[in-house]
Parts: structure tokens; C-alpha cells; sequence
């Protein structure tokens, strides 16, 4: 597109404001500017981005104001809780097991965050959250990975790695410079999630990061269908022969990997999506809850039911809305290949507001709010949800203490810090060693390495064992 044709294309959008500073700009920059907006108008015409932003406002005004009425827990044919079931469990993981020993589950990880929260200027995945053998959250992962692969006489799990363009290249560098942390380097394909550019506090201008480039930031966990898309995943799962996907995020350090239950809760009930979730805290925890509207599956904010139907409970004295959203999620390929498309083309936007340190091409000069002046949109995950038929839907309640433990905020914080993760972390380890027989002195935490036991298992030579003081590390 010519200089003229991109300037007109943005300015038919509204989007004058843009071109205020252009006479200033030098021709090198000017070009860089065109190609510039170029790509970003060729990934989404400027007219869209402004009515997808408009429709984002409404969409966040709708929710706000919703009706409860349509909104019910899961049914009984979707929602099943593992724990305490020795016996479903022990079922689920042998078909989960054999599907990973014929080479028919890959996992999808989304690892785009940094760690700035962390007070760290690498990706989150690099974060060590002090553990005694100072493991990042990657390589516990990946020992994850080899545990699992252990166990199924070696077979492969591929392992693909969501990035986002600001960690891209650290991460793999990182990755590299660990030696794949013990994995084959072909088994780990890395690709970046989108973007999407920034727009004014009401939604009808777009930002300027500098005088050549648009705002842009990563695109949310639901720019992960388009990304697949993109980037042509689909195609290789079918090379790999590859059926069933398991999905997480980077900043859970329980998360099991390709978990054997929950792949095979999936293939016995014949569902095509299905997702965990952990019991709420209390009634009024603020997390998202896993349930259906309009008997569809969804996800709703806690902040979209009644004070009395959150504290609703069953006749066994459990809350009605308990399942707890932890973005872990099955996928089996046919739904992929077949709903991609539509999903890509039809899962909405959502507003997020935010202080956006943007370039004022009015006043010449850098702008570093202190409270938001602007909107970024973002995509959900779970969004596709409702798409889903309720026969086709599965939601496997886990243990928190178990599998959940997130890392979303900085040392210091009152929740999700460093501090709750690797205390998680060590007391599932420590309650792995004394369920095998171990003996460990009050208060002491062991740290179990996941190379040597994936789930707990593995572990019968410690019996007896005395663990009497902390740093305890075993491999």
C-alpha cells in the first residue's frame, strides 16, 4: 500500500490524530511509520479495531448489568469431582496413560507474561521462587515432562511453548542455554502469541507507543486459537499423530503436565473440551467460576451472581458454585480442526484499563500516567465455551493443595506470591514422602524433585527415612 492509501484507510477510521506529528518525521522514520501501520492494518482493518473496541465497551456495560437467573452450575453428566475417587482416578489415568505411551498427547504452554510483577525483567517461566535447588518454573516443567515420558517407556510428549514478542527470544535462549533442561530440542516448538494495538480511555483512538509505531501488547490466553492458527499447529499435530492436548499457564507451579487423570476423564466420557477446577475458598472468593448460562458451558465472574446464589449450597453442604476456573483445558483435534476458524472469526474482546505509557504527537513528548488512560482488549480462553455442546463438556474438580498454586503477584503480596508457591510446592513433596512411609519431623518441608516423581510415586525407597530439618532436596 502506498503512503497515501494507508493514510487515507486510517483516517476514513477516525484515526486523524495519528498523522498529527508526520511533517516532523524524518524520511527513514516515515517509512518505518508506513510499514508500520501497514502490518497492523493488515492483520485487522483500522475500521474493525475501532468497532471491536466499541463492542468490547458494550460487551464489559452487558456483563455488568447481567441477568443470574440464566446462569446454573454444571450438571451432574459434566461435573465430576476426583477427589476422594481412588477409584475413578486410577481409571482415568490408565486410559490417559496409554494415550501418552501411543504418542497421542501433546501439550500446549502459555508462557507469554513477564515477571515485572516478580521484580524480574525475564519471562515469568525463567522466575525461581526459591526453592533449595533453585529450579526456574521452566525446568520443573519440563522434569514434569520427563517423568511422564519415564513412565510410558520413553515415548515423546511435544511440548509447544506460546511466547509473546517482548519474551520470545529470551525464552529460548534461556531454554538453550539449559540444554533443553534434558528434553530433545525438537520436541519444543516455540510461537508467539498476536497482538493487538491500545486505544484512547474512550475507545475511539488509537495509540502511538513512539513517533513510528502503534501501542501494541499481547492479545490475551484467547489470541491462543488464532495464534495456532497462524502459526499452522494443527498441521503438525496431524503430522505427529497427535489427539488430545492438554493447555496451562507458566505460573502454576502445581500443574501436572499432560495429566494422565484428567486426559483420560476426557476420552472416557467422549468429551471434546473439558477444564479443572478447584473448590472456591468461600463463598465470595474473587475467581472465575466454571458453570452454564443459557444451559450452555461458560465461565462467569464471581461478580455476576447474587450474594445468595454464590452462597448457595447442595444437600451435602457444598456450594452450588464451587469450580473455581484454573485455565487448565482439553482439547481433542477434531474439535480444534473443525471450530478454529470460528473461533478465530467470532470470540469476543473484552476491556481491560489500564495506565498505558504511550508518545503524545500533539505536544511532542512521552506521557507516563499515574492512573489508566486507556483501553487494551484481550481475549479469553474460555470464551469458547459456550460453543461447546453440554454432552461434549467435561469439568474434573481437582485438589487445590494438589494442583493449583499461582504466582501472579510480587514477594511481599498477600496471595499468589513467591512465598505461597514454593510452600505449596514443598508440602505436596513432604506429603509425598510420608505417604510413602517416610519419617518427617514436625514443620519440616522436603523438596521432591519431579524428575523423580511425577504424582507421588517412585518413592517407596524412602521409607523410613528420616527428614529432621529443612533444604532437603531430592533427586
Amino acid at each position: 500500500m502506498t503512503w497515501e492509501s494507508i493514510e487515507q484507510l486510517y483516517k476514513d477510521a477516525g484515526q486523524e490524530n495519528l498523522f498529527y506529528h508526520v511533517k516532523s518525521l524524518s524520511k527513514e522514520d516515515k517509512v518505518k511509520f508506513h510499514a508500520n501501520l501497514t502490518k497492523v492494518a493488515t492483520r485487522e482493518p483500522p475500521a474493525k479495531l475501532i468497532k471491536d473496541c466499541q463492542d468490547a465497551i458494550k460487551l464489559h456495560e452487558t456483563n455488568n448489568a447481567v441477568d443470574s437467573s440464566s446462569i446454573k452450575p454444571l450438571p451432574a453428566s459434566s461435573y465430576q469431582s476426583i477427589i476422594g475417587d481412588v477409584e475413578s482416578e486410577r481409571k482415568y489415568y490408565k486410559l490417559g496413560h496409554d494415550a501418552i505411551q501411543r504418542g497421542e498427547v501433546a501439550i500446549i504452554l502459555m508462557a507469554g507474561g513477564q515477571g515485572t510483577r516478580l521484580g524480574s525483567n525475564l519471562p515469568k517461566g525463567c522466575y525461581d521462587i526459591d526453592l533449595p535447588s533453585h529450579k526456574s518454573l521452566f525446568q520443573i516443567q519440563s522434569e514434569k515432562i520427563i517423568a511422564l515420558q519415564n513412565s510410558c517407556s520413553g515415548s515423546t510428549i511435544p511440548w509447544y511453548i506460546m511466547t509473546s514478542a517482548p519474551t520470545r527470544n529470551a525464552t529460548e535462549k534461556f531454554f538453550q542455554d539449559n540444554d533443553y533442561f534434558h528434553l530433545t530440542k525438537d520436541q519444543i516448538m516455540f510461537f508467539n502469541q498476536g497482538t493487538l494495538p491500545a486505544f484512547s480511555a474512550t475507545g475511539e483512538h488509537l495509540l502511538l507507543s513512539n513517533p513510528t509505531d502503534l501501542f501494541e501488547s499481547p492479545d490475551g490466553n484467547g489470541g491462543l486459537y488464532r495464534s495456532i492458527k497462524d502459526n499452522h499447529i494443527i498441521d503438525d499435530f496431524h503430522k505427529r499423530g497427535i489427539k488430545h492436548i492438554y493447555v496451562y499457564c507458566v505460573d502454576n507451579v502445581l500443574s501436572r503436565l499432560a495429566d494422565p487423570v484428567f486426559i483420560g476423564f476426557a476420552i472416557s466420557h467422549g468429551f471434546q473440551l473439558a477444564t479443572k477446577a478447584v473448590r472456591k475458598r468461600d463463598a465470595h472468593e474473587p475467581v472465575g467460576l466454571i458453570a452454564t448460562r443459557d444451559n450452555r458451558p461458560c465461565v462467569i465472574e464471581y461478580s455476576e451472581i447474587s450474594t445468595e446464589l454464590a452462597e448457595s449450597t447442595t444437600e451435602e453442604g457444598l456450594l452450588q458454585f464451587r469450580a473455581a476456573n484454573i485455565v487448565n483445558h482439553y482439547y481433542h483435534i477434531d474439535l480444534l480442526a473443525k471450530s478454529l476458524d470460528q473461533w478465530c472469526d467470532n470470540i469476543p474482546y473484552h476491556v481491560a484499563k489500564k495506565k498505558i505509557a504511550c508518545y503524545d504527537n500533539v505536544q511532542d513528548k512521552y506521557l507516563n500516567p499515574d492512573q489508566p488512560n486507556g483501553i487494551k482488549l484481550e481475549q479469553f480462553i474460555f470464551d469458547v465455551f459456550p460453543t461447546i455442546p453440554l454432552d461434549k463438556f467435561g469439568c474434573l474438580e481437582v485438589e487445590r493443595s494438589k494442583e493449583f498454586s499461582p504466582l501472579k503477584n510480587g514477594p511481599g503480596s498477600k496471595v499468589d506470591n513467591p512465598d505461597t508457591s514454593r510452600l505449596a510446592y514443598l508440602k505436596l513433596g513432604t506429603q509425598w514422602l510420608k505417604d510413602a512411609g517416610a519419617i518427617v519431623e514436625d514443620d519440616v518441608l522436603v523438596e521432591v524433585s519431579n524428575k523423580l516423581s511425577y504424582g507421588g510415586e517412585n518413592l517407596s525407597q524412602f521409607k523410613g527415612k528420616v527428614f529432621n530439618e529443612d533444604g532437603f532436596y531430592l533427586e
